[in-house]
């Protein structure tokens, strides 16, 4: 009964199952036919020369729409699908030749089960990975059509502004668009327009009675509260500074935009007149907002000023971005109008070529001033007499040398016929200035918010935090410097959905979701370990009878397997497969073993110093000629303070494999010997007595066991007496021993025993020297 219930519950299971994975199949096939005559239709698209770049970018978005469901798809199931590989895998593999015995009938059914389980629910997911990498393939097929085409615009030569054929039809296409503007204008019909003024009059008086306000008395009121503000020493008037500049931004542009308001609904323009007035917010953020991005970084006051630069030349600066701003609005507006006209190419040359290179002379005026930028201390030399300049100094510079070589190319492009290239290079690089300068701004009020909460205050623009919400700031605006040189927002979508399904490796893909995961369980691990250590470091430790060496080998202990545990959790919870790097590790292992052994022996025996403790924190040993206080046991070395007040690093595996001298090693118990001459014919038993007197005085020496007083030799100058004596603290052997010497010279002194110093006899001869024997003659030589 029990056997035909479990066989019904499989059935059952088996069933649910299969059913399941049939509707996802459906699903993915139904997604599947009708994604089918859209790849059709883009790859035609793609092979066509001709097609326009707005519908390729409207099919690319098509595209991308079925890729991100394929890739949803590609994860159906996974679970199931990885319980029943582990399974397959339990059951080991087919028994194969001819001599093997055959399965069992109950393994092959299970076997034939989990394979058609396996097969069914594999088959959407190999219908999406298919149909994901032919999406794929033509995502980037379009991309790359659309920048060739890019590219190609660049690179295309347009008729020259210099060239003085073009100037007569430009002037006359100029006049007529302008013309034709007035005109609009003379005709629009008033009785109709004083019908819409009617109707919207409430809306038109609040709204430009608003916008004049806010227009020319922003500023003033923007003044008042900094004025007032300063008056009362408001702490953190950087920060009230900042904000009150910003608003002398915020109340201009919103009266500018009430009023542009109220223009649109007094029903007196025209189809051209509209479409300026609604630029006329645009025109306003950019005015203001250059001028407000100018006066941050080249501020009237020297304090305020994010490159302190000479009073003369912030000024200049702040002129020629003003002069920049209106060319820029100048060439905005005249666009604009002629528009209306369908100009030609040659027409918008001639219009645009004077623009630019004044455009060009303001910028090569401020890359003048950037380019001799110098930091206040970068004229004082350091300790080898040598001036460095900073990271940001050099910078600044480069930005400097970059605005000179962009300012100088631009117009030349232009005048050569290559318009659309200049125009990629003189904007965005004056672009690009104007957001560097915001995220300095930016940068300082996130360090002048710093220094008001710390209670740092100016001194905290120098500090760490702040650094670093510069960086966070300059990776916010890396997209929209992107954007500016010509990056398109499909760029930066599929940029960011390739960082969204991460990287492989191995066979196990890493996204940011594991990164994340990883990050988060690590760091909960990581402050429990440090939370258990302060717990028992302060709570339980001190109540036990463990010493300050074990608590300090405890701890540490405890820490190295917390991190290791959180280390392996996070590596687990983030999904990470580290089986497949089981090669490249063991690889790795061999380098590790002949290029880092010295390392990792010293961190095996940190661990034995810390396991065994031949020595704990605060114990005095001496070690290769070098005596001190361990105060620091790590990993890697042993930190030893010498009684000079010097530090020595040892490394752990001297402290293990060497000889090493403990003093202090369980008890602070030592030995003091202390060693007198005295002179011959002195009494020694005298001299014994003596001696030991002075050594029972002192409040350090034990008196079990009691000193003793030797008579250890009898030397070429005086008879040699050795104190030998126990101390309760042997750290102060130097201080017993000096005053045990003290104490020899008082008592010596009183028992008129005398101390010798070292004799010698010299003995002088007085006489000439004898002569050298001669030596013998050989035989039958004469004497001459």
């Amino acid at each position: 009964m029990n056997a035909t219930l479990r066989g019904l519950l499989a059935g059952g299971l088996l069933a649910l199952c299969l059913t399941t994975a049939a509707i996802a199949q459906t699903d993915v096939e139904e997604t599947a036919e009708r994604w089918d005559s859209v790849a059709v239709k883009a790859e035609q698209s793609v092979e066509e020369v001709d097609t326009p770049t707005t519908e390729l970018e409207s099919m690319r978005a098509r595209v991308v729409g079925y890729r991100s469901e394929f890739e949803a798809a590609r994860t159906l199931n996974a679970d199931r699908i990885a319980a029943l590989r582990d399974q397959l895998a339990a059951l080991g593999p087919v028994p194969e030749g001819e001599n093997a015995e055959p399965e069992a009938p109950e393994v092959a059914k299970t076997r034939a089960d989990i394979n058609q389980q396996l097969n069914t629910l594999l088959a959407p997911v190999q219908i999406a990975e298919r149909e994901f990498l032919r999406a794929d393939g033509l995502v980037r097929e379009i991309d790359k059509r659309i920048r060739d085409r890019q590219t190609e615009r660049l690179l295309r030569a347009t008729p020259s502004p210099l060239n003085p054929a073009y100037w007569a039809p430009a002037l006359v296409d100029v006049q007529n668009a302008f013309a034709a503007f007035w005109e609009e204008s003379a005709e629009q019909d008033t009785d109709s327009a004083l019908d819409t003024l009617e109707r919207n009059l409430p809306t038109v008086l609040l709204a430009g009675l608003a916008g004049l306000l806010l227009l020319f008395r922003g500023r003033l009121w923007a003044m008042g509260i900094v004025n007032a503000l300063r008056d009362r020493q408001a702490r953190g008037l950087g920060i009230w500074r900042f904000i009150v500049s910003l608003l002398r931004i915020l109340f201009p542009l919103a009266g500018l935009f009430l009023l542009s308001i109220a223009a649109r609904q007094s029903g007196f323009l025209g189809a051209r007149s509209s479409l300026l007035v609604e630029l006329l917010p645009i025109i306003g953020l950019m005015i203001f907002g250059f001028r407000w991005v100018s006066e941050r970084v080249f501020a009237r006051e020297q304090e305020e000023a994010l490159l302190p630069l000479p009073a003369a030349q912030r000024k200049m600066a702040r002129l020629y971005v003003n002069a920049i701003t209106l060319v820029i609005i100048l060439s905005i507006v005249a666009l604009t109008v002629l528009e209306f006209g369908d100009p030609s190419t040659a027409t918008r040359a001639v219009v645009q070529f004077p623009l630019a290179v004044l455009t060009s002379l303001a910028l090569f005026q401020i890359g003048r001033i950037l380019r001799g930028y110098r930091d206040p201390d970068e004229d004082t030399p350091d300790a080898d007499g040598v001036t460095k300049a900073s990271t940001h100094a050099r910078i600044v510079r480069s930005a400097g040398l970059g605005a000179i070589a962009v300012s100088i190319a631009a117009p030349v492009l232009f005048a050569f016929g290559y318009q659309d290239l200049s125009d990629a290079i003189l904007r965005p690089y004056v672009t690009t200035l104007a957001v560097l300068g915001l995220v300095m701004a930016l940068q300082r009020f996130s360090a002048d918010v710093y220094g008001a909460i710390t209670g740092q205050g100016p001194a905290a623009r120098e500090a760490l935090m702040p650094l670093l919400f510069g960086l966070i700031l300059l990776m916010l605006a890396a997209p929209a410097l992107a954007l500016v040189w010509g990056a398109r927002v499909a760029d930066l979508t599929e940029l960011w959905a390739a960082f969204g399904r991460g990287f492989t490796v191995g066979e196990s893909r890493i996204a940011p979701s594991n990164l994340l995961a990883f990050t988060i369980i690590f760091a909960i691990g990581y402050l429990l370990t440090r939370l258990l250590q302060g717990t028992l470091r302060s709570n339980v430790l001190p109540k036990t009878k463990i010493d300050i060496g074990g608590q300090n080998a405890l701890l540490s202990g405890l820490g190295y397997v917390g991190i290791f545990l959180a280390a392996l959790a996070a590596i687990t919870g983030a999904g990470i497969d580290l089986s497949s790097l089981a090669i490249v590790a063991g690889a790795l292992s061999v380098g590790i073993g002949f290029g880092l052994q010295n390392i990792v022996s010293n961190f095996v025996s940190g661990i034995i110093l810390l396991i065994e403790r031949p020595i704990s924190e605060g114990d005095w040993i001496e070690v290769g000629g070098k005596s001190g206080y361990v105060r620091d046991i790590s990993v890697r070395s042993t930190r030893i303070e010498t009684f000079d007040r010097t530090d020595v690093i040892v490394p752990n595996a001297d402290l293990v494999s060497g000889t090493v001298t403990n003093f202090t090693r369980g008890n602070t118990v030592g030995r003091l010997i202390v060693k007198v001459g005295v002179a011959y014919g002195t009494d020694t038993r005298r001299v014994e007595t003596v001696l030991r007197e002075i050594a029972e005085a002192q409040p350090l020496v034990l008196a079990n066991p009691a000193p003793n007083v030797l008579l250890v030799s009898f030397g070429a100058d005086a008879l040699e007496f050795e104190i030998r004596a126990f101390l309760r603290d042997v750290n102060w052997m130097m201080s017993v021993q000096s005053d045990i010497n003290h104490a020899i010279v008082d008592r010596f002194a009183e028992e008129k025993i005398e101390v010798p110093f070292p004799q010698r006899d010299v003995w002088f001869r007085n006489r000439a020297p004898e002569p050298a024997p001669k030596a013998p003659k050989p035989d039958g030589e004469a004497d001459n």
